[in-house]
């Protein structure tokens, strides 16, 4: 498995953030990980980034322990956050560059270009400077800072937080054709439908813990939403989906 976890704990003080997740991610495979704000989405993607030091269990990225080994790790991952961060000054095509040198790598111009493309940022948009940006196309930058590494695993965290519809689909095209080139992403999504139209396999969370695991090719988007809901209710709370009705 190329993203594992093996009953991953995150404990602050007596609050249980993270309570022993079991978790795998394949090559080809993106799992969403769906669930309320507080629910772990993003303590989980924190630990395998090693953001975080896990209180007890193991999280792995390509077979390495990520807590042992965390700068072997972070050359197999990308990331990118629900706000990508670029400075404003420079131009979207300067700030993949910069990010690619920080990373070891000596990309032409070219390969900057196609980078840009392939995460659907128009060369003319990569000239002009990132603080124009909107959101959609700072995530663009982002997920072409990802391509360009050639990661083997991503790591999301509500990356279609406040997207237009544009940009959503044009970021989940984005993600089927890197399942279709072998890649393993973990998205944290608040999204019923999206998950269900990108997702493998969907992972509910609720209170730091994994409580149901679902397969996206045998359920419609509306069985999903519905056994969600069943578990967000389930002991008094209430929640609500992006694009979905309450």
């Amino acid at each position: 498995m190329r993203l594992e976890a093996q009953q991953l704990t995150k404990k602050f003080g007596t609050l249980t953030a993270l309570d022993r997740l079991d978790l795998c991610v394949g090559a080809g495979e993106i799992k969403c990980l769906l669930g309320a704000n507080g629910a772990g989405k993003t303590t989980t993607i924190n630990l395998f980034l090693g953001f975080l030091e896990p209180t007890s269990g193991v999280a792995r990225v390509e077979g390495l322990d990520v807590a042992r080994s965390p700068q072997q790790t972070k050359r197999h991952l990308a990331y990118i956050p629900e706000r990508v961060a670029l400075y404003p000054q420079l131009t979207g095509v300067e700030n993949l560059e910069f990010f690619l040198r920080l990373a070891g790598q000596q990309p032409s111009s070219r390969e900057l270009d196609s980078a840009l493309e392939s995460a659907g940022l128009d060369p003319k948009a990569g000239r002009r400077r990132a603080g124009l940006y909107s959101k959609g196309m700072r995530q663009k930058v982002g997920l072409a800072i990802a391509l360009a590494k050639d990661a083997a695993v991503l790591l999301l965290d509500e990356p279609l937080s406040g997207l237009d519809p544009v940009a959503a689909n044009t970021l989940c095209a984005t993600l089927q054709q890197l399942k279709r080139d072998g890649r393993a992403v973990l998205m944290a999504t608040h999204d019923v439908f999206r998950a269900k139209e990108v997702g493998t396999r969907i992972g509910i969370m609720k209170a730091g813990r994994l409580v149901e695991t679902l397969d996206t090719k045998s359920l419609t988007a509306g069985e999903i939403e519905k056994i969600y809901l069943e578990h967000m209710h389930d002991g008094g709370e209430s929640t609500a989906l992006d694009g979905a009705s309450a």
